[in-house]
Order: C-alpha cells, then structure tokens, then sequence
C-alpha cells in the first residue's frame, strides 16, 4: 500500500478551494461517508448499523454495482440517506481520458434517483480539466477531511479506529467502504466510532 494522508492538511484544502473537504459550521456535526458500494450484504449492514445510532450518511456509489443491486440501492434511499456519484467503472481520473471519464460519469448519474450533484473521484484523483467541466455544470466535488484506511489490507482495524477516533473534529467528512476488501476493519470500526462520537454529543448528517 502506498503512503496515504489519515488526514486532509489546511494547505492542501486552501489549494483546491473548490473542492469540498469538511463542513465545520461550528456545530457538533459529522459527516459519515462510504464509497464503493452498495453491496446486498454489506450495505445493509452498514445500513443497519447506522440505524441504531440514528445516524445519517452519504454514500457514493459505483454505477455499475447500482445495476446489479438496485434493491439495495433502493434500500439506501428509502432510509434517507444521500447519495453520490463515483463513476460508472471505478476510474481513475488520472489514467483516463476525459471524455472517457466524463461519459461514464454520465452513465452512472442514469441509475442514481434524485441526484444531489455530488461526485466524488474514485482515489482522489481527477484532472483539472475533468474538474472544471463537473463544476462548470453544477456537480459538487466532495473528498475528505478524514481517510480511515479501511481499504488498507496492513492496517490493523485497531489502527484503523485510532484514525477516525484521533483525527476527526467538527465538521469533518469521513470515509469508509462498503466494500468487501474493507469489510473486516468496517465491523469493528464503524459501530465503535458511532458509539464513541454519539457519547461526545455529535451527531451525523448527510452531505
């Protein structure tokens, strides 16, 4: 696994203004969100999970996998959770062409419902050009203030607690998987950060 930033620096966030890193309005507000999914087993459960806390999400969603599971994708919606746009294929910006990029980001708006704009790039990575072309027709870009590194295969779930636990203040975007190479650390991290944040009076909104 290559080096990754757990947390978001002011400079970077400063450099990239448009972008949307956390939402500290001051209040004790999070923002739980879960890329990759949705997932007809791990979904749910991320789902449920949520609900016991009475928390709220946004989750930005693979095209492809809301073809293939467009019960679970219902589901998400049903419960009052929002969505966003991750492309249709998992692309990265980076390595594609950007009418290849945009037009799959097109596709994949086809099977999201009530769309909110919302795109996040699969890795964090997107080209300029590919960026002022989704915010010229009004998308919002959101990355993070937080990765918990739930994706990362040598990082213990402890560890990976200890990310969202150490460096999450008001305001902060948060980013987890519904997927199922995160799946071991989610079970042991999501349900304890809930717990730990809703006894420290936060609560969790969507984007």
């Amino acid at each position: 696994m290559k080096p990754y930033l757990t947390k978001t620096p002011k400079l970077i966030k400063e450099l990239f203004p448009n972008y949307i890193w956390d939402l500290n309005n001051g209040d004790n507000t999070l923002y739980l969100t879960f890329d990759d999914g949705p997932h007809p087993y791990i979904t749910s459960w991320v789902l449920q999970t949520l609900a016991d806390f009475n928390a709220k999400a946004t989750f930005f969603c693979v095209g492809e996998n809301i073809s293939k599971y467009p019960e679970t994708f219902k589901e998400l919606l049903n419960r009052g959770h929002n969505v966003g746009n991750h492309t249709f294929n998992h692309l990265n910006g980076w390595k594609t062409k950007t009418k290849d990029y945009l037009e799959n980001i097109e596709k994949t708006d086809l099977f999201l419902k009530n769309s909110s704009g919302l795109f996040r790039p699969p890795y964090g990575k997107i080209k300029k050009k590919q960026a002022m072309h989704l915010l010229k027709n009004n998308y919002k870009i959101v990355l993070w203030d937080i990765l918990s590194g739930d994706f990362d295969q040598n990082l213990s779930k402890e560890q990976c607690l200890e990310n969202v636990i150490q460096n999450t203040q008001k305001g902060s975007i948060i980013v987890f998987h519904d997927s199922q190479k995160a799946f071991d650390k989610l079970q042991y991290v999501l349900p304890k950060a809930l717990k730990y944040f809703t006894k420290k009076g936060f609560v969790f909104k969507v984007i």
